[in-house]
């Protein structure tokens, strides 16, 4: 009997060494529409803010930040919980990201990028807040070229791309060239034609094939179906530059991402993009998210 009992003991011993207890993360990107009308918006900033907090993401990563301050961002972050953000820039759109763990700041990156790239680091993983070119296509593609290769060069396997690419995915293809309608509009949008948002008249795919060559995952593509995987337009733009419901409906895209490393799609254990209910009335982009177990 005391055999039996040293037994169990040492038997529950070794459970407790060998127990490790999951980690859960969510990391949630979001443009938010040109800062609240530059602050000026302080009833949709507040909504937007009170629907992050009920999402309880760990790391937000933010776009289209603008009018904001270092203090101004720290505010909104403590809001929902955060202590810690950080900001690339305070002119123009900048990009941000805020945490419930600190935050090291690996490089601010603003030459050669049309809006600016933050790489950071938190809970161990690499994120890179990207904005890219809303109108160039070829300026697009250097903008991919310069990111992949900082990715290459870091030592990290965990990685994380995140934000508004403005550029569209192979994933995509089918959805994307039977929208007739979506096409058009690029085509009857002459600064977009004349700035060459469109490659030989035609959807572009090589900028998101550049980020997926690094390797890294596109979540949101594994865990969503095709239908229902879009990040814009959003119905806030009725009634501007000649957007109806009905062509709001039409010409739906996605141009917002998260890309993860090999190591991190392993952890991923579901992706969403929240492009119903209260996020049709917060920005003109919906927010994608995506969990991760550890």
């Amino acid at each position: 009997m005391r055999f039996f009992s040293l037994f169990l003991l040492v038997i529950f011993s070794l459970s407790l060494c060998s127990y490790q207890p999951t980690k859960k993360l969510k990391v949630m990107s979001y443009n938010i529409w040109n800062g609240f009308d530059w602050g000026k918006d302080s009833v949709r900033q507040q909504r937007l803010i009170n629907w992050i907090e009920k999402k309880n993401p760990d790391v937000v990563a933010l776009q289209e930040l603008c009018g904001y301050t270092e203090e101004k961002l720290k505010a909104d972050a403590a809001k929902w919980g955060h202590p810690y953000s950080i900001l690339l820039k305070t002119s123009g759109y900048p990009v941000g990201l805020t945490s419930n763990s600190p935050i090291e700041l690996r490089e601010k990156v603003l030459d050669n990028l049309w809006h600016g790239m933050l790489h950071v680091q938190t809970h161990g993983i690499d994120f890179y807040v990207v904005h890219l070119s809303p109108s160039k296509v070829n300026f697009r593609m250097k903008e991919a070229e310069l990111i992949s290769e900082k990715i290459k060069s870091s030592m990290n396997k965990k990685y994380i791309i995140l934000g508004d690419f403005n550029a569209h995915s192979p994933f995509d293809n089918n959805q994307l060239e039977k929208n007739s309608s979506l096409l058009s509009k690029y085509h009857a949008n002459k600064s977009i034609q004349q700035n060459k948002n469109l490659r030989e008249g035609k959807f572009d795919y090589a900028v998101i094939s550049k980020f997926i060559a690094l390797p890294s995952m596109d979540v949101c593509q594994q865990y969503i179906p095709a239908s229902k995987r879009y990040t814009f337009p959003t119905p806030v733009l009725i009634g501007r530059n000649n957007n109806t419901l009905e062509s709001i409906r039409n010409n739906k895209e996605r141009i917002d991402y998260m890309f993860v490393s090999p190591v991190l799609n392993s952890a991923c254990t579901n992706a969403f993009i929240f492009n119903t209910n209260v996020p049709d009335t917060l920005s003109d982009h919906y927010p994608i998210m995506a969990t991760f177990e550890f």
